[in-house]
């Protein structure tokens, strides 16, 4: 895999945790945001963000175990609370001691895990086409049935994508974005296959986090696109309603990747939200 643009690619580094290469970009100066990218993309899904953010802000941007450029999921890791430990395992290597998260789908999961267990660290969180209660029967089943799938063929069949894939866009998807998913979804193979599934599981078997959503007091902004498949609207409401002084933003002609369908609404909204923490 290679860095879409050089200035990724002249800011990229590693770190080991806990035997497994964590890969991360660190772009720009000043406060800090730590940002997590959705399941089956990688920290270049951020790439308007960062562009525009890293002018008044520093970019910390991990790839996830199994994904981009990181390595496999250590093998003490079994789920989204160790992953979260393990980001700021990140943050402290960099003597990073305040930062705000910025996470879409997973990346808002672990990012408001991170959230509770380090409530002195974190200033803001964000989150982005996600949902920190538990999967849904229905959905959780089905998406371990993919799984097994992906596990059992070692790839991502064909099939596999074309059902993955409207998952993640609006009705009337860009086909530009359709083709670079593809793209990454056909570059996953025995290296990462594993990696993959032990995620998955844990992102749709993952806890019921809104048990503790009290305990979140923090500025937040949740959006959600009013298209988007994976996660609906509804579920950005229920985590707006249960988080106290949150924003809730919906996002126009949107699926699940905002940030790349709708990446000058995204920009503007993180922007005007982050200036006032």
């Amino acid at each position: 895999m290679t860095d879409i643009s050089p200035l990724f690619a002249e800011n990229r580094h590693h770190i080991d945790i806990e035997g497994s290469r964590l890969s991360y970009l660190d772009i720009g100066q000043g406060p800090v945001l730590l940002m997590g990218h959705s399941y089956l993309w990688d920290s270049e899904m951020w790439a308007p963000q960062i562009t525009h953010l890293s002018q008044h802000y520093r970019c910390i941007v991990p790839d996830l175990w199994g994904h981009g450029f990181s390595g496999e999921v250590p093998k003490n890791c079994r789920n989204l609370q160790h992953i979260a430990a393990h980001m700021l395992s990140l943050m402290d290597s960099l003597k990073v001691e305040s930062f705000s998260v910025v996470g879409l789908s997973v990346g808002a999961m672990w990012g408001a895990e991170l959230a509770l267990s380090a409530p002195s660290r974190v200033n803001a969180l964000v989150m982005l086409g996600s949902f920190i209660g538990y999967e849904p029967e229905i959905t959780r089943d089905k998406y371990y049935a993919m799984l097994d799938v992906i596990k059992a063929e070692q790839t991502v069949s064909d099939k596999i994508a074309q059902a993955i894939t409207p998952l993640f866009f609006a009705d009337k998807p860009q086909a530009e974005l359709v083709a670079t998913f593809t793209q990454k979804l056909g570059g996953f193979d025995s290296n990462n296959i594993e990696s993959l599934y032990q995620v998955g599981k844990m992102i749709f078997g993952r806890r019921d986090t809104m048990d503790d959503v009290e305990m979140l007091t923090l500025p937040c902004l949740i959006m959600t696109g009013v298209e988007d498949k994976a996660r609906s609207v509804l579920e950005g409401y229920l985590m707006h309603d249960a988080i106290d002084g949150s924003q809730y933003v919906h996002i126009p002609q949107c699926g699940h990747i905002s940030t790349l369908e709708q990446p000058e609404f995204i920009n503007t909204r993180l922007s005007q939200f982050l200036s006032q923490v």
